[in-house]
């Protein structure tokens, strides 16, 4: 008797899936639309990972990867059932990492006065990328917790995040010796 784990269940054929807690939804559901543009966005943050990129930086992503699965496990639980096992969390810790690795990579950064066009090197490209899908996630995120309960430091990590990445491109552009863009509003 085979004890191996099947990807396929069948179950999603007729265009729903199942929260953690048991409920059925269809797959286009607000909760799938949030969870899963969180899937997309740690997919971009493992190409990044994948480039040939400096170790510090590839140990964050790792540990951010970490986060963001924790982030669509609660996002993907359903708060009306209690789940049969306690999940991870975000907590204000996971924000403050952020933040203190937003501060270091400034630290080294030319100061900003406008805005960048993404681009320059593949690296800083992945990382606009994955920044905008970020905030996509963000988006989807607040307007679910307008109907249901969302842990706020979820929003709270997904908001710093996006700064985390765009802070990231900036320092890629220096580590790839790569020409930073500034947008000059045409007048």
């Amino acid at each position: 008797m085979s004890t191996e784990f099947k990807i396929y269940t069948k179950t999603g054929d007729k265009g729903e899936t199942s929260l953690i807690g048991g409920t059925r939804v269809p797959k286009f559901h607000e909760r799938i639309e949030a969870y899963g543009t969180l899937d997309e966005l740690n997919s971009f943050i493992g190409l990044i990972r994948d480039q040939d990129i400096d170790e510090h930086s590839k140990e964050m992503l790792i540990e951010i990867q970490d986060r963001i699965f924790t982030a669509e496990s609660l996002l993907a639980q359903d708060t009306d059932r209690p789940p049969l096992r306690k999940l991870p969390q975000i907590i204000e810790d996971d924000v403050v990492k952020l933040e203190l690795e937003i501060d270091k990579m400034n630290e080294t950064l030319p100061p900003l006065s406008n805005f960048v066009l993404p681009g320059g090197h593949p690296v800083v490209s992945y990382c606009h990328i994955a920044r905008t899908i970020c905030r996509r996630a963000e988006r989807f995120t607040l307007k679910l917790s307008q109907k249901y309960d969302v842990d706020e430091l979820v929003i709270k990590y997904l908001n710093r995040l996006s700064d985390y990445l765009f802070v990231l491109s900036r320092k890629m552009t220096i580590d790839f010796n790569a020409i930073e863009t500034p947008w000059k509003a045409r007048v």
